[in-house]
């Protein structure tokens, strides 16, 4: 049986910087962007702010409003990483099969270092223990038999524990939980199963799997299968590349379009749900990007180009699918619809010099992240891109949430059901 641990630093940012100033050991404190630059959004926070109901996605504002006390720090990216690869290298010490799920968390297998290392829950406390000796920081580990019972686990005490889920104990474990406590529930997903009076896992578990995919697509059946405990999606090694072929998104607007300003909106609002998907889909970056437009006609043209270095900004992705349009399409007639997809996903980091512009790069993927946990909390349609929001009826337009794109190796979960 297959052992996998799931490492969660905790509440890394803010821990970062209360270890490089024990000053603010004491003090409520929030990690955020630059707030000059109005990215004033609570990106990590201590566990006294928390205390006073901070939450991550908060704007400073709000922050401020529930501790007027509050301390801001603006993040140190470059910081954060070099931290991030230290506990990667300790993580290297157990296995190579290593599967990063942001800067802060990892899934480990562990199966073939138990006869060297001891059973999961050791590994996992000699993890813990070393990572506070040599860091400072603590981290919250789970154990399972695989990597959606791992991550739940992880999430279930903090900070700076080891909690097991087991094949005998799951159900007891696992089934009273809010179903929005299941990796893949999002807040969208779990108001759809509560019209269902589904509101814990273990009542998503017990659902019958035709409703569920009648209710959600054949996402249901993956939840259903997930609940479960039938997960079983693989950790990739260290720098291994993604089975997934590509991921894309396409959209028929509601009106021609005529100049390259207009196709370049629809570029960026696409990008913006490739990118989203890709990073859901822990499938790291893409190191080729195409698109595809048909003019009124229903002609196609279309490219494709590998880019250096691989990446998951959605800038990146508009801008480099923009360039091959340009290069490409001759306006003989208007655009009725445009198409952006990525592919060659590769796991392996951004090699990131902090001395060079290379460090702009995890200060942009940061930024993402931190506009997506705007959408999460507030909604798709909450923030826009200053060229979308150019034109009104594309601000309406939920791009990612109309269209479900999911990683090859949740396909291949029907076949492994019955093992």
């Amino acid at each position: 049986m297959r052992e996998i641990l799931h490492c969660d630093l905790n509440n890394f940012y803010a821990s970062v910087e209360c270890i490089e100033n024990p000053c603010y050991k004491r003090k409520a404190l929030v990690v955020c962007g630059a707030e000059e630059l109005r990215h004033g959004v609570v990106l990590a926070k201590n566990y006294i702010a928390k205390a006073y109901g901070v939450k991550t996605g908060d704007t400073l504002w709000e922050a401020r409003s529930k501790c007027p006390e509050l301390i801001s720090v603006q993040a140190d990216f470059g910081k954060y990483l070099q931290y991030s690869r230290r506990i990667r290298k300790i993580y290297e010490e157990y296995t190579d099969m290593v599967e990063a799920f942001g800067i802060d968390e990892c899934w480990l297998d562990v199966t073939k270092s138990k006869l060297l290392f001891g059973d999961g829950k050791k590994i996992a406390d000699e993890i813990r223990y070393k990572i506070k000796k040599e860091t400072g920081l603590t981290a919250s580990v789970g154990v399972s038999f695989n990597k959606i019972f791992a991550k739940l686990a992880s999430d279930m005490e903090k900070p700076d524990a080891t909690v097991i889920i087991t094949k005998d104990n799951f159900k007891q474990k696992v089934f009273p939980l809010p179903v929005e406590d299941l990796l893949y529930v999002g807040k969208a997903t779990a108001k759809k199963l509560k019209l269902l009076n589904i509101n814990t896992i273990g009542e998503l578990a017990n659902a019958r799997e035709d409703v569920l995919i009648k209710w959600l697509g054949k996402w249901g059946s993956y939840l259903y299968t997930f609940a479960n405990g039938k997960d079983n999606a693989p950790v990739r090694k260290t720098f291994e590349k993604a089975t997934i072929k590509s991921i894309g998104n396409s959209l028929t607007n509601y009106r021609d379009l005529k100049n390259d300003e207009e196709v370049k909106s629809l570029f960026f609002l696409l990008a913006d749900s490739v990118a989203a998907r890709l990073r859901q889909s822990m499938l790291g970056r893409a190191g080729l990007v195409g698109f595809s437009v048909k003019n009124t006609e229903l002609i196609k043209t279309g490219g494709e180009k590998h880019f250096n270095p691989p990446t998951f900004i959605a800038y990146e992705i508009a801008e480099r699918a923009f360039s091959l349009f340009k290069n490409l399409y001759d306006w003989r007639l208007p655009v009725r619809s445009v198409s952006i997809y990525i592919s060659d996903f590769t796991l392996k980091d951004r090699q990131t010099d902090i001395f060079t512009d290379e460090s702009q790069a995890i200060k942009k993927e940061i930024l993402e992240q931190t506009v997506e946990n705007i959408r999460e909390k507030f909604g798709a349609k909450s923030i826009n891109r200053g060229i979308v929001a150019l034109d009104e009826n594309l601000t309406q337009i939920d791009i990612k949430g109309e269209h479900i794109i999911h990683p090859e190796a949740f396909r291949l979960i029907d076949k492994d059901r019955t093992n």
